[in-house]
């Protein structure tokens, strides 16, 4: 393996929960010549560490304890927002919406980049990208390009006409055996419109009473 030449060493802190990966690429950094001057499982020491060490970069997955939904983006979200230059790389599985496009915004939209750990396909292209990052650039991965975008559009368009006349119900507050009286049909026909509304929302995976909140809030921003 090449050692990185495309510039000065890098300091990172680094945040990633397992840790085969963790040692991982603190061995794949320090042989390309950069310094892992911290390596953290969690989104609380991320934050930490940054404190303490004042990085060049910092490179974090998403999901981290204790929750392991997006503990990890949202810190990067939020350090940005104290630290507008320090460049953010996130190395992810999913592609966490909620957080995403908010990350590429924060700042002036320099020095940010999200990729996809099963679609990088070499250490080169990784290393390249976090040093492209760390000078200011942007690197994005075009399959979570393509999901920011699709998430541009109204969210409502991908129900059905049905499911979006049960949307409105539950917008006026009425219970499922309300909106299966008022439609005429039955309840476990309206839970299957509900879950098909929540799928179809793409909303985070909390309990049912807030997932209807969060779909409410959808349908009246649509």
């Amino acid at each position: 393996m090449r050692v990185d030449q495309g510039g000065r060493p890098l300091r990172v802190v680094l945040a990633e929960d397992s840790v085969l990966l963790r040692e991982g690429l603190v061995g794949l950094l320090a042989r390309c010549g950069h310094e892992v001057v911290a390596a953290v499982g969690d989104a609380r020491a991320l934050v930490a560490a940054v404190d303490e060490h004042a990085p060049d970069i910092v490179v974090t997955d998403v999901r981290m304890p204790p929750d392991f939904q997006d503990e990890g983006l949202h810190a990067a979200v939020r350090l940005r927002e104290r630290r507008p230059a320090l460049p953010v790389l996130v190395l992810s599985q999913y592609v966490q919406r909620s957080y995403a496009a908010e990350l590429l915004d924060s700042g002036d939209g320099s020095g940010v980049g999200y990729l996809l750990k099963d679609r990088v396909g070499q250490v080169e292209e990784f290393v390249e990208a976090l040093r492209k990052v760390a000078d200011g650039g942007t690197v994005v991965d075009p399959e979570v390009v393509r999901r920011l975008l699709r998430r541009r559009r109204d969210p409502l368009e991908r129900l059905t006409p049905r499911e979006r006349e049960v949307l409105a119900l539950i917008a006026e507050g009425k219970s499922n055996g309300a909106i299966a009286r008022e439609l005429v049909v039955s309840d476990a026909a309206v839970g299957k419109h509900i879950g098909n509304i929540l799928t179809k929302l793409d909303l985070p995976q909390t309990d049912e009473t807030h997932r209807r909140v969060l779909a409410v809030l959808t349908y009246l921003r649509a």
